[in-house]
């Protein structure tokens, strides 16, 4: 996948409900009609534009993507001055031999991704895993050797040539790809199949890496010079890389074809930059040529898996590419890509190039103009509240998705955070690695699960909050902007307008915009409170009565105001006095009612930064407790 301006966020603490998030988003994301426990897998076929199994059920495949595991991309780890898994290894190269670099890439592939987590994604309800892979996964440690001596040198064209002959010698005595058992690719595959077929969950192989890169962007293609997949010649003019690909899905064809856990083959992930500029043709033409290519081979095999086509500019263009362009013997059990990131999510949202895909109205007009399965296999990248949104549109559709990335080191934007770990270039920094990357380590990002399971109006408490006591401000409910908050920006739907939509980048991935604070016993606070924004927190009231409440605030340069609303009683207004200092402002409510009560935190003039609500009896006969 492509990633621009990724949002780093702080760690923050679990609360109450963690345990429970299994009950909490359990049931949406499965085939449409048919709760999970009763799909049977069976292989996958298209029907106009739908995808069947062999029960003639329509199966709508919402997943997710184990990225950063089986290709490391530099963002994922905390380590983007890198830029791709060869300057990772590289830099490895340089503190260690090539011998001690392949054992740490056998630990990281071991724990990365485990039986663990997938166990975990069925929990949720998600009903498959796209699967990006790495060729040099299916080279042997000969030939990885042999990538390797470029890693050490990959300014010098004649490492790289002769690297590149190597390549068409081993294709030429049919010694690429062939020992299934002895390849790190199949065997993951092989693991990938078993795990998710145990929870009834469906695979998509995605080759993210392609030989010789399908695009310019380093991260997700690691090649070493732009675009060689579709210009690299050899000693006999061969496209050896394209040449190469097609071997690769032939011997995928010959292991996998009869095996009805895995959903489709996504034959090139994210294609881009092909055009003229780069000395390529302006129509997709080469995209076309191997497209046709890969299809008849695979078919050639007697495979019948649903086969997916990722169009130019990320996976969304698709001039020249559209069934009845493709030089094929069968266009049967095709599917159409796109790919969604930093784009609006509204009806009214169209592009007038209809070959490209990845708004939500062209997409399903392609779909129902060329009577093809649509599906969006990569998605994410941006606020809970863009997440929402993105896919129950796609919901409302019927199109499927597979969100993107499970994992991230200190991120919020991920399903699963991994802990900050150091330097990957040092022996601690790669022991922490290792131990912070597995499952049990990880810290469940539960507004993330949210946004993606639950509908537009789902609001739920994100802590146990009681009154009297203290309430974290950052501690604001669960839900989307105008549900459980308000925000003025709380997603980017350009992806030219690089504004935050959490400004602070820390805690949650929402609209609001929160920031490490060390002076609060959670390490946050919410920042840049403007005018007609506010927070809703879901409060147990335990005592009736009238209350004191307090808040912490850091004023900013104009005076602020503060109200309070408990469901659409006023409980009262604060005045702030403009200043920089931290300082308590309070109010005396009337009687507020013993239950559970929504509180609304109204902001009428801004303030710079909130840090917490405390509430204590007003007859000071009862301690409120603090944090």
């Amino acid at each position: 996948m492509i990633c621009r301006n990724r949002p780093v966020t702080g760690q923050r603490k679990a609360s109450f409900f963690s345990g429970c998030l299994g009950l909490l988003l359990g049931g949406m994301l499965v085939a449409a009609g048919n709760p999970a426990e009763a799909q049977k897998l069976s292989p996958l076929h298209a029907a106009g534009t739908r995808m069947l199994n062999a029960a003639g059920q329509e199966v709508i495949l919402r997943g997710y993507n184990v990225g950063g595991w089986l290709l490391q991309e530099s963002y994922i780890l905390g380590t983007d001055s890198l830029n791709s898994q060869w300057r990772i290894r590289q830099g490895l190269l340089r503190t260690m031999p090539e011998t001690e670099m392949e054992k740490f890439y056998r630990q990281y592939r071991q724990k990365f991704i485990t039986k663990a987590d997938i166990d975990f994604l069925a929990r949720q309800g998600f009903n498959c895993v796209r699967l990006p892979l790495h060729y040099d996964l299916f080279l042997t440690p000969e030939q990885r050797h042999a990538r390797t001596n470029v890693i050490r040198d990959p300014h010098n064209p004649q490492k790289l040539d002769a690297y590149v002959q190597q390549l068409s010698q081993w294709y030429d005595a049919d010694q690429l790809f062939t020992k299934t058992q002895q390849l790190d690719g199949f065997r993951f595959i092989d693991d990938v199949v078993k795990w998710c077929a145990a929870n009834n969950m469906y695979v998509v192989l995605d080759l993210h890496a392609a030989p010789g890169g399908q695009g310019t962007d380093r991260n997700i293609n690691d090649n070493f010079r732009p675009l060689d997949l579709w210009k690299r010649h050899d000693a006999q003019d061969r496209l050896i890389y394209q040449d190469m690909t097609v071997r690769l899905w032939e011997k995928l064809a010959d292991q996998y074809r009869n095996e009805s856990a895995i959903a489709m083959y996504d034959f090139i992930n994210e294609p881009h930059n092909l055009n003229a500029a780069n000395g390529l043709s302006a129509d997709n033409q080469e995209l076309n040529t191997l497209y046709s290519r890969l299809i008849d081979a695979v078919r050639a095999r007697n495979d019948q898996h649903l086969l997916m086509l990722e169009g130019n500019g990320y996976g969304n263009e698709y001039t020249n590419l559209t069934p009845d362009k493709l030089k094929v013997k069968s266009t049967a059990n095709l599917v159409y890509n796109a790919h969604r990131y930093w784009c609006p999510n509204t009806a009214e949202a169209t592009d007038p190039n209809p070959n490209q895909i990845n708004l939500l109205t062209n997409l399903a007009a392609f779909r129902d103009q060329w009577q093809v399965p649509v599906w969006v296999g990569e998605t994410g990248e941006n606020s809970n509240e863009w997440f929402g949104a993105a896919v129950q549109g796609l919901n409302a559709r019927n199109i499927g998705w597979c969100h993107w990335n499970i994992k991230r080191v200190d991120s919020g934007a991920g399903l699963l955070r991994v802990a900050p770990y150091g330097s990957l270039l040092t022996p601690a920094g790669r022991t922490a690695l290792l131990r912070n990357v597995q499952f049990a380590n990880c810290q469940i990002n539960r507004d993330v699960a949210t946004s993606l399971t639950q509908p537009a109006d789902f609001r739920a408490p994100f802590a146990q909050l009681t009154i009297p006591g203290t309430i974290a401000a950052t501690d604001y409910d669960l839900g989307r902007d105008g549900v459980a908050y308000h925000d003025d920006f709380s997603a980017r739907i350009d992806y030219r307008d690089l504004t935050p939509h959490n400004h602070g980048g820390a805690y949650r991935n929402d609209g609001v915009d929160i920031t490490a604070c060390p002076e609060m016993a959670n390490g946050f606070a919410v920042q840049k409170l403007a005018v007609g924004e506010w927070l809703t927190y879901t409060v147990n009231i335990t005592k009736a009565g009238p209350y004191k409440a307090e808040l912490r605030v850091q004023p900013g340069s104009t005076p602020g105001q503060l109200a309070l609303l408990l469901g659409e009683l006023p409980v009262g207004t604060a005045a702030v006095t403009p200043g920089s200092e931290w300082t308590t402002v309070s109010l005396t409510t009337p009687a507020l009612p013993v239950g559970q009560h929504t509180l609304r935190l109204m902001i009428e003039q801004p303030v710079s930064q909130l840090g917490w609500l405390r509430f204590a009896p007003a007859s000071g006969s009862s301690s409120a407790g603090g944090q």
